[in-house]
């Protein structure tokens, strides 16, 4: 499977829904597969909080593979042979879309903290430009798992015509308290930390240790995406051979596993991008511009596949069953089939359970309409 990359620049302004405008942006992304001459085989596959636009395949000289790399591919479930997949990078972001370490047009410095607030609408809309400029009006199918869900549900709402199919995984129709929660424990890290300099730090400076309050937040956000279960069974109580049981800073297994996976994504993450991402989430609420949820789904047309995991404790399946209630409520259905997966993975188990759910998604892609 080639892997196609691609940085798309964007000269008209982008008005957001907070009344700000971005006089110019940058979306990156990457493709894989072609697209036929109808231009009607294209999958758009919208990705997670710390993902990116590299869902799949592996770099020349790199030893990891693209987030979704199991499931994207010739002849896997998303098979590359048949279809044209594209993942974007999203607006905010800190992977080649614009976000608030690029340079802001009129003054020539990056943004950092003067970069505007974003909603997940804001961020469809950038796409929805992507994809026109890239010649698909109509795509085959959506998908998209926790913030990627987000994104999938609000196209499928507010562009009702872009697809007939939209698959969610582990998702919700708006941020719940609990999600909140985590969140505000990430920003406060973040902005406490002396290193942060109110946004005012150089690009490199966190390359070689990573950033402090960045590392606790994604330690603290990694504990809401998995489970008390999956941890048990992955870590138990077993101890670090080389530390001393009763050295005060001696560890669990679990406590190296949280370090090795704060610390490390805090050397390749931007944390201004991350606050930016995580108030986008905040901020996501299917129901905050109509009258109700009944209102804002009544607007899709496409068939929805939702799939929820029993394990999920940021995202409870619950709020997928409603979605699901929601779309028979209004008399449609035909258009909602809900998966729930017995998991106790946790949220990530999208990321990583893929036997268990990957049937769904093939036979959504072969039902025809």
């Amino acid at each position: 499977m080639v892997i196609n990359q691609g940085i798309e620049h964007f000269n008209s302004p982008l008005y957001l829904e907070s009344g700000r405008i971005l006089e110019s942006y940058d979306i990156a992304y990457e493709t894989y597969g072609n697209l036929d001459k109808k231009r009607s085989n294209a999958i758009v596959v919208f990705h997670a909080l710390t993902g990116s636009q590299h869902a799949a395949g592996r770099y020349e000289n790199d030893n990891k593979s693209g987030w979704w790399d199991p499931l994207i591919g010739d002849n896997k479930t998303i098979d590359t042979t048949k279809y044209f997949v594209i993942c974007a990078n999203i607006l905010g972001g800190c992977n080649g879309s614009t976000g608030p370490m690029s340079i802001e047009y009129s003054s020539g410095k990056s943004y950092r903290l003067k970069f505007p607030v974003i909603t997940i609408s804001d961020i469809v809309k950038a796409q929805q430009n992507l994809f026109k400029r890239l010649g698909i009006e109509e795509a085959f199918a959506i998908i998209g798992g926790s913030l990627g869900a987000m994104q999938a549900l609000c196209c499928s709402i507010e562009y009702p015509n872009f697809t007939k199919r939209v698959i969610l995984l582990a998702g919700t129709y708006a941020t719940s308290p609990w999600a909140i929660s985590f969140n505000k424990i990430a920003m406060e890290g973040i902005v406490n930390d002396p290193r942060f300099k109110n946004g005012q730090y150089e690009a490199d400076d966190f390359a070689d240790e990573g950033l402090f309050g960045l590392a606790l937040g994604r330690m603290v956000g990694h504990i809401s995406f998995l489970s008390p279960y999956s941890m048990r069974k992955k870590f138990d109580r077993n101890y670090v051979d080389t530390d001393g049981l009763y050295e005060l800073f001696g560890r669990f297994q679990v406590e190296r596993y949280m370090e090795y996976n704060g610390y490390n994504f805090s050397k390749r993450f931007d944390p201004l991008s991350y606050l930016y991402i995580i108030k986008a989430m905040n901020i996501f609420d299917a129901t905050r511009n109509y009258e109700s949820l009944s209102d804002s789904l009544g607007f899709i047309k496409a068939k929805l596949y939702l799939i929820a995991f029993k394990g999920d404790l940021l995202f409870l399946p619950e709020d997928m069953e409603t979605i699901k209630d929601t779309i028979i409520s209004l008399g449609k259905k035909n258009m909602v089939e809900f998966a729930y997966i017995d998991s106790d993975y946790g949220h990530d188990a999208f990321l990583v359970e893929y036997d268990k759910f990957d049937m769904y998604i093939k036979k959504a892609l072969d039902e025809e309409f």
